[in-house]
């Protein structure tokens, strides 16, 4: 392919979105949370330079971010250069009448262990706080602020939109 190939490809969904039926963000919020809150892994890709990660991990989802506990790997790698995340959420294919699944982009931090915040993502998932310390290693914490969510679930059909919606978040909504 050329360049100017590869540029018409990746164009191809800003121009099919540009034109399709939107649902109303309250409505694809609501229903991207839920989807969100009835899963519990992603696909976390990371990256710095020409070093990419992509790696399978539990989440848990509250105070409208992404959190994952983890002791570690490769993808800390792209973390340590790059802020800049990707996870993919989906459900097993079985036809594209029953589609669902989505890419969230958005930026990703190390919570300090044992800080307020780390302690209160420790309580929200039962993990006492001395199970964490006598650990041999730390346990990191990750957290995710999305700062974009393109579902694409064939419900939003029965709903009259397009199967493919972009929910943007901003500042104000971390």
């Amino acid at each position: 392919m050329t360049a100017e190939e590869y540029q018409a490809a990746a164009r191809y969904w800003e121009e099919k979105d540009a034109v399709s039926v939107k649902l109303e963000q309250d409505t694809l919020r609501a229903m991207a949370e839920k989807y969100i809150q009835s899963n519990n892994t992603c696909a976390l890709a990371t990256g710095t330079g020409d070093y990419v990660r992509c790696t399978p991990i539990e989440y848990s989802w509250h105070d409208h971010c992404f959190w994952m506990f983890s002791e570690g790997g490769k993808k800390f790698i792209g973390l340590g250069n790059n802020p800049h995340v990707c996870l993919a959420i989906y459900d097993r294919y079985t036809g594209f009448g029953t589609l669902h699944g989505m890419q969230i982009t958005g930026l990703a931090e190390l919570v300090e262990p044992f800080s307020d915040t780390y302690n209160a993502h420790a309580a929200w998932k039962n993990i006492p706080l001395e199970t964490l310390r006598r650990l041999s290693s730390p346990m990191h914490l990750i957290r995710v602020r999305p700062t974009r969510i393109e579902c694409l679930f064939s419900d939003f059909k029965e709903l009259g939109c397009s199967p493919r919606q972009t929910l943007l978040l901003d500042e104000s909504e971390q």
